[in-house]
């Protein structure tokens, strides 16, 4: 039985899905789902997000694009992060558009297609400055000539890259990437290529770069409710977190002050007090780094703070010598009633993706 509870609204990411295709009227809309829906459940965080208008879905490994169309998905779906052993028949046949970056990803692909009798639809992706996935722009000419010559097997469809630092709105590096990008876009022109779909824009870039957009826009961590950049004074992304996670208090027990709490003593208590354990620990997703009164929690609306280290599967609360919690009350670890995610993530020294990918990632999900 999970010692934590972590429930999804999916109303919620129909909802921010909504929000995200109302702010980008030009483009459609791709929810990336990738890395199980960041923690939040891919096949229903999916459905959530097409209900809220996402004519695309996003992911990052083929297994991923795969359980989606097992699970009854029909949309047009992207699949990026492979090497080139990946089982491109199995996509190709369930309707999957492929990234490609690589000739050798490409040969790959091409043989499937041939294969397979049906032929591959295929988004070069670029290398604008990421230095990840895609192809640098002095290799793009001979990729699109080798798409282009085994044209019985592929059709470029689309080109895409990725932003190194859109969450820091007015970095230099996001003109720069995006001039990198509309001069792929032209060498892919020049080839007499159309494309169906030129995208750029991720959650930060959705929502700060409306000039970005192209045809197609990418959120990921705003279609969960958790924006990567603050809303400008006077607006609101209007955007609502997701996840809620929830533990319980198994033990409420009177201590006198001046005892030491945990391994190592790092916590004693300044007075007599009343202490409750927390059946949960960083192997339920809790940081290590959160402990030592960083970790925010909340009980009944009162917000306190993890004291000692964070154990395997047990964390202590000073609750006070007025304390009137019980063993069985919630705690409420991340919701609209307790901490946030970005709260969880300035305690233990991350990003809020980080918190919602290890507290989803560890724990099943259930429908709020």
């Amino acid at each position: 039985m999970s010692r934590l509870k972590v429930s999804v609204d999916h109303g919620a990411i129909e909802r921010n899905v909504s929000r995200l295709v109302a702010m980008a009227p030009t483009a459609a809309v791709m929810a990336v789902v990738k890395a199980d829906a960041y923690g939040h459940g891919l096949v229903g965080a999916a459905a959530a997000a097409r209900a809220g208008g996402a004519t695309w879905l996003g992911v990052a490994q083929p297994d991923e694009a795969l359980a989606l169309r097992a699970a009854g998905d029909t949309g047009r779906l992207l699949c990026w992060l492979y090497s080139p052993e990946l089982p491109a028949r199995g996509l190709i046949r369930a309707g999957v558009d492929l990234s490609v970056s690589s000739l050798e990803v490409l040969d790959t692909i091409v043989a499937a297609a041939r294969m397979s009798g049906e032929r591959a639809r295929l988004h070069v992706a670029i290398d604008t400055g990421l230095s990840r996935e895609g192809v640098r722009p002095e290799g793009l000419p001979a990729l699109l000539d080798a798409a282009l010559a085994a044209d019985d097997a592929v059709e470029i469809v689309g080109a895409w890259s990725h932003f190194a630092w859109a969450d820091r709105p007015g970095d230099p590096t996001i003109d720069r990437q995006a001039d990198i990008f509309r001069a792929a876009l032209a060498v892919i022109e020049e080839r007499g290529i159309a494309l169906e779909v030129r995208h750029l824009a991720n959650s930060a870039a959705t929502l700060t770069r409306p000039d970005l957009h192209f045809d197609l826009v990418r959120p990921g961590i705003a279609v969960y409710g958790l924006p990567p950049v603050p809303s400008p004074p006077g607006d609101d992304w209007g955007l609502e977190p997701a996840m809620r996670v929830t533990a319980s208090l198994a033990l409420v027990k009177d201590v006198p002050a001046g005892e030491g709490v945990s391994y190592g003593h790092e916590y004693t208590t300044p007075r007599d007090t009343r202490l409750g354990l927390v059946t949960a620990g960083y192997a339920d997703g809790i940081f290590r780094s959160a402990g030592a009164g960083r970790g925010p929690v909340a009980i009944g609306g009162r917000e306190l703070r993890i004291v000692g280290r964070v154990c395997m599967d047990q964390v202590v609360l000073d609750l006070g010598p007025e304390a009137t919690e019980r063993a069985g009350d919630e705690v409420v670890l991340i919701g609209a009633d307790g901490p946030s995610a970005r709260a969880w993530a300035a305690a233990a020294g991350t990003i809020d993706y980080e918190i919602v990918c290890r507290f989803g990632g560890l724990k099943e999900k259930h429908p709020a």
